[in-house]
């Protein structure tokens, strides 16, 4: 027989103030709702709500990856490092893979994401095409040593992850299960009562040709992401969108005195112009020791995404690397800059005539230079953040602007790993061939933290139902006599129809109770008080509407069961 849980035996030590250090609702409600604790920095113990939550949110996971034929295993969390250095990631993934060595002087790591394990499960036993095609999925503890964690569970170092691996005999196949896994991972945030769009990424260290991340729309969120009403969306690190640029001033290269801030605002409204008739201009030396002047309309910002995968790991010149390549800072152009410096302008720019650059001279500018005539571009590359305003590449009309949690990211990773760890099956005409391989991850954790801050309010969180630690709270404003004899009976009914329940039954005045119901964000609450229980009713308030309602104590659970079940996804 199952019981309801009793609110004097639950742990969830909740706080009264605000903790200092959350700046997020999610990490900050997490906290105060007794649902998690910081043991260090990046790292969090999962309380009993939370761990309950985060359990739903698993099985909605399992439940998508198994009607699509995926497989769950668990591979252990410290893998041997010399995978790692098979594959290549072992000197390019950076700081954030926890590398160590056991009492024998190997290298291991702790496992940030999982490649090179399943390949290595797979190489010497997926021989045939006839095995294929095979996704297998875990969910599991993942490490990464981030250098500055924060947001609580927004951004750990420690947090929970499902992550997947497709191998497929053909690209076609690829596609049929990245297509797959791109739907399923829609329904995930659907049923987990996220409102999320799918947007165009960058595959950064995973690797890859394509990504696709769900991204939480969020005020909060640390991603910038453009969309449009046609569907197209992106992560402004991977977009590649329309930029409107205008022309500078005049048409005769000419040097003219600037004296303002050399910022490109205070540039544009000193000549009375647009920022998009500026040009911006940034200074950097590329992996190989080249300098780099980056030229970008002025309304926009270097890209560092970009940036990175045109110029490898790049660092920005100090002023006294610009003096050295005849730069002078807020006063930059490709005119008199030193001979080796290579000059790479934005794609937007390139049928543009007329610039306004900076001189190289402190409180001067070049109006009218125009490109080809008077300063040579070595290279025209896609390297401007998008933003709100520039034109959709699928429909030309203004993309919208908006931040977003990523919840979750598909990659179609080809044969870059079974290439690299000489991981191979027999095709039908008796030739070895490499995998063509998906990956697909989940942050569960993440999931939980962005569940949060899509759903709150300045009392505390608003649970969906398919999420939620308990469904019904139960709060008896007197915990003796009849009032608790009726919601003793009611909660036990509502267990009985299959309805997860928590009782309040701490001898706390109503308003502590009612503070912490709204603070906890249990769907529904069911107030049991001495008037109602005499009329033969109980007040139902729900949650999210904050609507109340007198229910007949005869019908409450029919009631509050009919609505339960039809929010469970």
């Amino acid at each position: 027989m199952k019981n309801y849980m009793k609110m004097s035996q639950l742990y969830a030590p909740t706080l009264k103030e605000d903790p200092s250090e959350a700046e997020l609702a999610s990490h900050r409600l997490l906290l105060r709702a007794g649902m998690i604790r910081k043991t260090a920095a990046g790292l969090y113990s999962y309380l009993p709500l939370a761990w309950r939550s985060l359990l739903k949110i698993e099985n909605v996971i399992r439940e998508e990856m198994d009607a699509i034929g995926a497989q769950e295993i668990l591979v252990p969390m410290v893998v041997p490092g010399e995978i790692w250095q098979e594959s290549g990631r072992w000197d390019v993934y950076g700081p954030e893979l926890l590398r160590l060595k056991d009492r024998h002087g190997r290298d291991f790591v702790v496992g940030p994401t999982h490649e090179e394990t399943f390949v290595d499960l797979v190489r010497n036993e997926l021989r045939s095409y006839k095995q294929l095609p095979v996704t297998l999925y875990q969910i599991q503890d993942k490490f990464r040593d981030e250098m500055r964690p924060r947001f609580g569970l927004m951004r750990g170092r420690e947090f929970i992850m499902k992550d997947a691996y497709s191998f497929d005999a053909t690209v076609e196949g690829m596609q049929k299960s990245y297509d797959e896994q791109k739907a399923a991972y829609a329904r995930i945030c659907e049923r987990c009562g996220l409102r999320a769009l799918p947007v165009v990424a960058d595959s950064g260290q995973i690797g890859g040709d394509t990504s696709v991340e769900y991204m939480a729309l969020a005020d909060a969120g640390e991603a910038e992401l453009v969309w449009c009403d046609c569907d197209y969306a992106a992560d402004v690190e991977a977009a590649c969108v329309g930029i409107e640029v205008e022309e500078g001033p005049g048409t005769t290269c000419e040097r003219i005195e600037t004296p303002c801030e050399g910022s490109i605002a205070s540039l544009a409204q000193f000549m009375g112009i647009s920022e998009k008739a500026c040009r911006k201009s940034f200074a950097i030396i590329a992996e190989d020791g080249t300098p780099v002047l980056c030229l970008l309309p002025g309304d926009h910002e270097l890209n560092e995404v970009k940036a990175e995968h045109a110029f490898g790991h790049y660092d920005v010149m100090d002023e006294e690397q610009m003096a050295k390549y005849g730069l002078v800072k807020g006063y930059m152009g490709p005119i008199g800059a030193d001979e080796r410096v290579r000059v790479v302008a934005d794609t937007s720019l390139r049928d543009s005539k007329s610039w306004l650059v900076g001189a190289n001279e402190a409180g001067y500018h070049i109006k009218g230079a125009c490109p080809g005539r008077d300063f040579t571009v070595n290279e025209w590359i896609d390297l401007a953040s998008a933003k709100e305003g520039d034109a959709c590449p699928h429909c030309g009309k203004p993309l919208h602007g908006a931040r977003g949690i990523e919840v979750s990211q598909v990659f179609q990773l080809g044969t870059k790993y079974s290439d690299a760890m000489g991981a191979t099956f027999m095709d039908e005409d008796g030739v070895e061939k490499p995998f063509q391989m998906g990956c697909y991850g989940i942050g569960v954790s993440r999931t939980l933290a962005a569940v949060v801050e899509q759903h709150h309010d300045e009392h505390g969180i608003i649970f969906p139902v398919c999420v939620a630690p308990f469904e019904v709270e139960v709060v008896p404003l007197d915990i003796k006599g009849e009032v608790w004899e009726a919601a003793d009976r009611i909660a036990n009914e509502l267990v009985d129809a299959g309805i997860e329940v928590v009782v309040d039954n701490r001898k706390e005045r109503p308003g502590v109770k009612f503070n912490d119901a709204d603070l906890m964000g249990f769907p529904y609450q069911v107030v049991c008080g001495k008037r109602g229980i005499k009329d033969g009713t109980v007040e139902v308030k729900e949650r999210a509407t904050g609507q109340r309602e007198d229910v007949a104590i005869a019908d409450v659970v029919p009631y509050l069961a009919e609505k339960v079940i039809a929010q469970r996804k």
